[in-house]
């Protein structure tokens, strides 16, 4: 039982004891004790005021006077007006740390048959370019947010879906047309998703040099320039040469849907080597080619339901002003879909495959209304977890030189992040000194481990609501709030341990060789002791953040302890194994917190 468990129930009989009245778990909550008192954990006495009819004082020291008698957790404590701050005794540290060392997943609950089963989408990348900056954050977040939510005791299904359809897809497809002369990644030697990209970026170029023509030509015309250039832009002819190219695809024309179909296979490709190169991955995708068609049959039958209304153009809409909002299109005139339409699809099929508790979309904070009126139709259409479903909603990615812009060809590509990030932390590392005496193949693979952690760690530890601004030079730091800083404790920590077992010290038990422990060491006891607690709260807040920070503090706290206090010279036998198991458990911990966040921890640096 935990020591915070053991005390609460202390207080509860306490009150029931002394002031004859039962009282809930929730008004004996313990909270650590202020750095400005002494104690390890403190107990509010004010809501118990009412019950003792006494001052908050006399309140406190009589709980105070029962714990100490009672309950062999506490060894002391002091009263500060209304606040029981209590000394742990050193036993029930021990004892806590013998917990934490026997359980390999300490922190993380256990999921089973019976655990409800949540599904996180993220990623949802469009077909028709390669995953930039923007992707890498949406990916971490949505990959780690999954972690949690497991190890909250919850079964996670992680899926995708891919935007495969629509009037950007053929903009790239008719540039490879024109101008492509049958090239394939085999023989340019590009990603498929790269090439892709490239075409997409080929036909916003040519396009903006047709509108530039054509409304140089309408304002000579005497039109004015905000309407010739409205004009211009839906009346250039590759624009038209595009969205007829659409109307083939919808209409099953085998020569274009073959086109796409080569297509799409290409940039598919590119995607699953990011994913793999990011560490993430997913458990079931589906296709916006797929779901839309779903999507219009779900707004066909909630309009004979009336739910849905139709205009007398033929529009399908859905009327939202009861909710505060206005009305939303549905289907427009001509019977095409648009991505709400998707989206219900999208989830009708999910709910088709799964019994799904609770449903979490990984997607920017531009699309907030989207998901509100998402929440509100399916709400209306029957599912289960529609008014229940979260938007995780999260900011944008700026650099130090503004904001991205595909079309233009002005994005952070993710591979070339990723290649970035791995030589920075190559040469960062050849620079320190930290590569003797290892093979080549070792310096490339811890280089990747570094690289990639200080990529993710530098992106989850903000708050996800908050636009960020990445910086690559100071992710890649070994000092500070960093993923580099953090695994190189761990790797110290692992180094420290293999060094006490080439000398033949075991470290199994505390039982027969408990030395005194100072208040660094119960420190990084209670430090520890907190992490199931943290991963709940992100649990909770959908917040990677919130572990990313908790195992900053703890890796600062174990290097503090580690600057003044030696471990394989340490005084005597006994505290030297003590202090071993205690660095063991802080870097078990860490992998643990770090594995949330989906980032690996070198055995050495």
């Amino acid at each position: 039982m935990k020591i915070e468990d053991k005390i609460s129930l202390a207080v509860i009989n306490a009150i029931k004891e002394l002031y004859g009245q039962e009282i809930p778990e929730s008004m004996a909550q313990l909270q650590k004790t202020k750095s400005t008192f002494e104690g390890n954990l403190t107990l509010v006495v004010f809501p118990f005021l009412k019950i003792s009819h006494k001052k908050p004082e006399d309140t406190a020291q009589e709980i105070g006077d029962y714990l100490q008698q009672n309950c062999d957790a506490v060894s002391s404590f002091n009263v500060v007006k209304g606040f029981l701050n209590l000394n742990i005794s050193e036993n029930a540290w021990a004892a806590l740390l013998e917990d934490i060392n026997s359980d390999e997943h300490f922190g993380m609950k256990a999921v089973t048959d019976e655990s409800p089963l949540v599904m996180v989408e993220y990623s949802s990348p469009n077909t028709n370019k390669p995953l930039h900056l923007g992707h890498v954050r949406n990916n971490l977040l949505g990959w780690s947010l999954a972690k949690i939510m497991e190890a909250n005791g919850n079964k996670v299904v992680k899926t995708n879906i891919v935007n495969d359809r629509g009037i950007h897809i053929c903009k790239s497809m008719l540039a490879w047309q024109k101008w492509g002369n049958g090239e394939t990644p085999e023989s340019s030697g590009k990603k498929g998703d790269h090439l892709i990209g490239d075409y997409y970026v080929l036909f916003d170029k040519h396009y903006r040099a047709e509108v530039a023509t054509l409304k140089a030509e309408l304002m000579a015309q005497g039109i004015d320039e905000e309407k010739a250039e409205e004009k211009a832009k839906a009346e250039a002819p590759l624009i038209r040469e595009a969205h007829e190219m659409l109307v083939k695809w919808e209409q099953g024309d085998k020569d274009v849907r073959s086109l796409w179909e080569t297509m799409n296979s290409w940039v598919y490709a590119g995607f699953d080597e990011t994913y793999k190169a990011l560490g993430v991955g997913f458990d079931k995708i589906y296709y916006e080619s797929q779901t839309y068609l779903e999507g219009k049959k779900k707004v066909e039958e909630g309009l004979e339901k009336g739910i849905f209304f139709r205009k007398d153009d033929g529009s399908v809409w859905a009327d939202l002003t009861n909710d505060g909002l206005d009305q939303k299109l549905l289907l427009r005139s001509d019977g095409t879909s648009v991505y709400m339409t998707q989206d219900i699809g999208t989830a009708q099929m999910r709910f088709s495959d799964y019994p799904i508790d609770k449903m979490i979309y990984v997607v920017g904070n531009e699309q907030n209304y989207h998901f509100q009126v998402l929440s509100i139709l399916l709400d209306r259409l029957g599912f289960k977890w529609g008014k229940e479903l979260v938007h995780f909603s999260y900011g944008m990615v700026e650099l130090p030189n503004g904001k991205m812009k595909s079309r233009e060809g002005t994005v952070v590509d993710a591979d070339d992040l990723i290649e970035t990030m791995i030589a920075d932390a190559r040469r960062t590392s050849d620079e320190l000194g930290k590569f003797a005496d290892m093979s080549e193949e070792e310096k490339q693979e811890i280089a990747r481990i570094v690289g990639l952690g200080a990529l993710k760690y530098f992106i989850l530890k903000v708050d996800a609501r908050k636009n960020m601004l990445f910086n690559p030079e100071e992710s890649i730091d070994f000092n500070g709030n960093t993923g580099p800083f953090i695994q190189y404790t761990y790797a110290r920590i692992r180094s420290i341990l293999r060094k006490a077992a080439a000398e033949g010290i075991e470290i199994s038990t505390l039982k027969s060789q408990l030395s005194t422990l100072n208040d660094k060491e119960i420190e990084l006891i209670q430090k520890m002791s907190e992490f199931s607690a943290a991963v709940e709260q992100a649990g909770k807040d959908y917040s990677p953040s919130g572990i990313a920070n908790y195992c900053y503090e703890l890796t600062k706290q174990f290097n503090q302890f580690y600057h003044d206090y030696s471990i394989l010279n340490a005084d005597t036998d006994e505290q030297k194994r003590q202090r071993l198991m205690l660095a063991k458990n802080v870097a078990k911990v860490i992998r643990n917190a770090m594995s949330l966040l989906g980032i690996e921890v070198p055995e050495r640096m």
